[in-house]
């Protein structure tokens, strides 16, 4: 398992936690109907076990991937963060070639909804985003072509 941090917003932090909690919860049931699956006899073609033990080894290894993370986690407040350059956490207002504005906030990849405006520090046009400053073009490729962009402004709300 990876060991850098990852950075994410306490929101999403918290849906993290949840799930993982969640998933904590499922265990029993998923025994529960392992036992239950295993006793109706021949397990060969008991659909129902091989379809308990295939949920219960899902749920094992996204609680494994859950805490790994959770214990890599760095909280970052972007009300706390000042400056000219873009950073995790900053809203950035961008106007794309027909001078629309656009805006999305830099965040982990577990908050990263881009309906929403918000898109993972690691997406690409995050990584293209990081570091710049105000009025600096910005070239991305994306899945759907090359985009274009002038940085409007950069906000820590």
């Amino acid at each position: 398992m990876a060991t850098e941090k990852l950075p994410m917003l306490q929101e999403g932090y918290d849906m993290m936690l949840s799930e993982l909690k969640a998933l904590r919860e499922e265990r029993p049931r998923i025994v529960d109907a392992i036992e239950e699956a295993r006793a109706h006899g021949d397990l060969s073609e008991n659909a129902e076990y091989h379809a308990a033990k295939e949920r219960q080894g899902q749920v094992e290894a996204t609680i494994a991937d859950l805490e790994d993370k959770l214990s890599r986690s760095q909280i970052i407040d972007p009300k706390t963060l000042s400056g000219d350059r873009i950073v995790f956490g900053a809203t950035v207002t961008l106007l794309d070639d027909a001078d629309k504005p656009v805006r999305y906030q830099i965040v982990g990849l577990a908050e990263a909804d881009a309906r929403r405006g918000r898109i993972s520090y690691n997406s690409p046009l995050g990584r293209a985003l990081i570091g710049r400053k105000v009025e600096e073009e910005i070239e991305v490729t994306v899945p759907s072509g090359d985009r274009f962009y002038v940085v409007e402004k950069i906000e820590f709300i």
